[in-house]
């Protein structure tokens, strides 16, 4: 397995999508439930290939990615050959950007001493969706965008 088994949650989402890739393997409704009750392990095999093909599906559309914690922001632009990265870190320790308040507060003071800012860029490994997926396991949203073009357009 490439990525990670979806969650159920994620599965039950994808139900219909998953019935047409087990009809892609000619396998029908009722083949299913005896795989699932006779050959358990197969069944293990058969959602860990339909996770890893949604993952490949939704990792290929990803332009941008944001991971914003109490004291920084990293936003992240997807490009062909490299991830370009603006960072945020706020040096106030009595501000959480998790809150709305304390995003206020940064709108309004993101030009002060009190904020710094890395801008930086990296080649993908060997495996440009799998820098990606790590990246999200490790908290990053899949995002239009939006805060990324803005910093870039003021900073950049």
């Amino acid at each position: 397995m490439k990525y990670r088994r979806l969650t159920k949650e994620q599965l039950e989402a994808l139900h219909q999508e998953f019935i047409n890739f087990l009809a892609t393997q000619s396998i029908t409704g009722d083949e299913w439930q005896m795989i699932k009750t006779n050959r358990p392990s197969e069944a293990e095999a058969e959602l860990d290939v339909f996770s890893d093909l949604i993952w490949e599906g939704v990792l290929q559309k990803v332009n941008y990615l944001e991971n914003i914690s109490s004291q920084q922001m990293h936003l992240f632009q997807c490009l062909e050959k490299e991830m370009k990265l603006i960072s945020v870190k706020v040096m106030n320790p009595e501000i959480d950007l998790q809150t709305k308040i304390g995003f206020e507060w940064f709108k309004k003071n993101w030009q002060s001493d009190f904020v710094e800012y890395l801008i930086a860029a990296k080649a993908y490994s060997d495996d440009k969706h799998l820098d990606i997926f790590k990246l999200i396991e490790q908290g990053a949203s899949i995002t239009k965008g939006d805060l990324y073009q803005w910093f870039d357009n003021v900073i950049g």
